[in-house]
């Protein structure tokens, strides 16, 4: 099929050109070397479609409308969308991604070169001509041009063969291979896309079932990025696949997309609706309860499907006190042993069928866990990670807003709802860092967990990095009782730097029965039921996700915000991977499962004074590293924007 027909037959529907989660991902650089192929008439590959049905909503008398044939482009989105771009001179519909990839493309007809408009190479000459024009106007007007223009003249029959020779790139043909039948399935679809293009992007179901729920329902994707807005300025920021996965499990009761797809357009909007507001209640529930407030201590993102799914068939509504407990407890077990880390489908498939129905479905939840993990009580070695990239970070952080934690230099409980800049909490090292590297402690030493606790920020900045056999005896005596609630030994002989490593044994063992205290309260649901904090999404201002912030805290919030500014897809903070060689699973500070240019890049993640086995293990699970912000920027402006040389 010609390129020129397959544009118009996306602008009449019959081919839908869906983007997928991923969206448009292409950079200037590949742009420009696939206009130069076609213009050079070099191979560029098939396409493939899946012809399928268009499922209608339900009219009047409960009728249902005759089901439509579309092609669903499967294998070429990329090259389509920037053909589409360049000769209608803006992005198709539902386009989402940088325009700018295909903006501005210019030809120079004396080089035969492509490149992206510059103003001082381009702007007084005129051999340069703008790709986009010369496709809607044809050549007729540069062929006036080139005859006005006497250095020209003695070339302008090369110069008409060149611009023929670009324009009838719209009628370059296309070999379209089509997957067609009633058997071909999702499952069967996205096999055999990802067999016929072994080498390049793979399909995944979610891909497919975004881009199949999209054709019967055009507003679904503005309608989930509507969602994902709202919760991204509480301060959390999620996946479109992440939400799809929930709205999935809530509409199906399954993990899989196969049901979801054959799904009438207004049942799955009134599923939206539901998987938003029960989104909406654990959101608040786990904020104000637990203290995860914000996005850089919210884990186990991957088990609000099921906690999801169990709402909608409890109507919304928690019977009562005990209920909330244990789901909170069943939530915080799914967090601390990585339950969702490796095959995650699979998992989630096994916790919505124990959840139906669903009475007596958290002590199921909560047995099956525990029967695969053979023990859910906590140890003080399960303490001796380092770093903010820890799961049992988020614990840490729970227990310093549920236990009545009290801030150093003010005596105030940190459960309060704290406003100001100075009264956000920040981690701080008992021992600190520049004292600990001074007496040769290891990285992974000096940001154990068991050296983490949490200030308000002006006390954090005033105790600095004096010695904490100094300032933690000052503190003892103005507010007693302060150390003991952030759960620091009392035996003034371990606040000696040479007692470093007995102090973290020592605070380990503390920390392991304040944390078997709080979770045995969850379980037996005695624990406290006020609210620690106000509910996120109910607040006038909403959750700083730059609270218990730390250097590497905020180089990570700010390099989200870099990422966006470029128009690439958010990462995953604490993204939980397991190491395929040992079957550990370790926690990455922020990561891409899907690549930067999602799909077509190598998963990415950027992991921060974290000891070299986490590295390791990321590596061994697929992930290029990075140990600096800086690296990684660089990494993306010259592989992935391919702006820099």
């Amino acid at each position: 099929m010609k390129v020129s027909t397959i544009l118009d037959q996306i602008d009449l529907g019959t081919i839908e050109l869906p983007e997928f989660q991923r969206g448009y991902v292409w950079n200037r650089e590949q742009v420009r070397a696939f206009m130069e192929s076609l213009y050079r008439r070099h191979p560029v590959g098939s396409l493939l479609v899946w012809v399928t049905q268009r499922t209608k909503a339900r009219v009047r008398h409960g009728e249902t409308a005759p089901a439509e044939t579309v092609h669903l482009l499967l294998d070429g989105q990329q090259r389509i969308t920037t053909l589409y771009g360049i000769l209608r001179g803006r992005p198709p519909r539902f386009f989402e991604g940088n325009h700018l990839a295909f903006t501005g493309l210019f030809f120079n007809v004396e080089t035969e070169t492509f490149e992206f408009y510059a103003p001082l190479k381009m702007k007084d000459n005129p051999f340069w001509i703008s790709v986009t024009e010369l496709m809607q106007r044809g050549i007729g007007e540069f062929v006036t041009r080139f005859s006005a223009i006497p250095e020209a003249r003695p070339n302008l029959p090369l110069y008409i063969q060149r611009l023929n020779r670009l324009e009838q790139i719209k009628e370059i043909e296309f070999h379209i291979d089509q997957v067609t039948g009633e058997d071909k399935t999702i499952d069967v679809v996205v096999e055999i896309f990802n067999k016929v293009n072994s080498g390049g992007t793979k399909l995944s179901q979610a891909d497919l079932a975004l881009a199949k729920v999209c054709v019967s329902w055009p507003e679904a994707r503005e309608t989930m990025r509507a969602c994902l807005d709202k919760w991204r300025r509480a301060g959390f920021s999620f996946r479109l696949e992440w939400l799809l996965r929930c709205l999935n499990a809530v509409v199906t009761g399954e993990a899989k997309f196969d049901k979801l797809t054959r799904v009438p357009p207004d049942e799955l909007r009134e599923g939206l609706k539901r998987t938003e507001q029960a989104i909406d209640k654990l959101l608040n529930l786990i904020s104000s309860r637990l203290g995860l407030d914000h996005d850089r201590v919210l884990g186990s993102r991957y088990a609000f499907p099921v906690l999801a799914r169990y709402l909608v068939l409890r109507d919304l509504r928690l019977p009562d006190a005990q209920e909330v407990n244990k789901l909170l407890y069943w939530y915080l077990h799914t967090l601390l042993w990585g339950r969702y880390a490796g095959s995650t489908e699979t998992v989630l498939n096994q916790d919505l069928a124990l959840i139906e129905p669903p009475e007596g479905s958290l002590d199921r939840l909560i047995d099956h866990l525990r029967t695969s993990r053979g023990d859910l009580r906590l140890h003080p070695d399960d303490f001796r990670a380092s770093s903010l990239g820890a799961r049992f970070y988020p614990l840490l952080y729970t227990l310093a807003r549920v236990t009545h934690a009290r801030d150093w230099c003010s005596g105030i409980e940190l459960s309060s709802g704290l406003l100001g800049k100075m009264n956000q909490l920040q981690v701080h090292h008992i021992f600190p860092k520049a004292l600990l590297y001074s007496h040769g402690y290891k990285q992974s030493e000096v940001n154990a967990l068991a050296n983490y606790c949490f200030l308000l920020q002006d006390c954090n900045l005033a105790i600095a990095d004096r010695a904490p056999e100094e300032y933690l005896e000052e503190v003892a005596a103005r507010f007693p009782g302060a150390l003991e609630s952030q759960w620091v030994p009392m035996d003034r002989r371990l606040w000696r730097i040479e007692r470093y490593r007995d102090f973290l044994a020592a605070r380990r063992e503390l920390l392991a029965q304040a944390a078997n205290e709080f979770l045995a309260q969850l379980l037996r649901g005695t624990a406290p039921e006020r609210p620690v904090v106000p509910p996120v999404l109910e607040r006038e201002e909403p959750a700083a996700s730059r609270v218990a912030a730390t250097e590497a805290d905020r180089a990570l919030l700010d390099c989200i915000d870099w990422v966006r500014e470029h128009q690439l897809p958010d990462g995953e903070l604490l993204h939980p991977v397991k190491d395929p060689e040992t079957g550990e699973t370790v926690t990455l500070d922020l990561a891409w499962p899907a690549g930067l240019q999602e799909g077509l890049s190598e998963p990415v993640a950027i992991v921060l004074d974290q000891p070299p086995e986490v590295v390791d293990a990321a590596r061994r699970a697929g992930f290029r590293c990075f140990t600096s912000v800086a690296a990684f920027q660089e990494y993306v402006l010259r592989d992935v924007l391919a702006l820099t040389s």
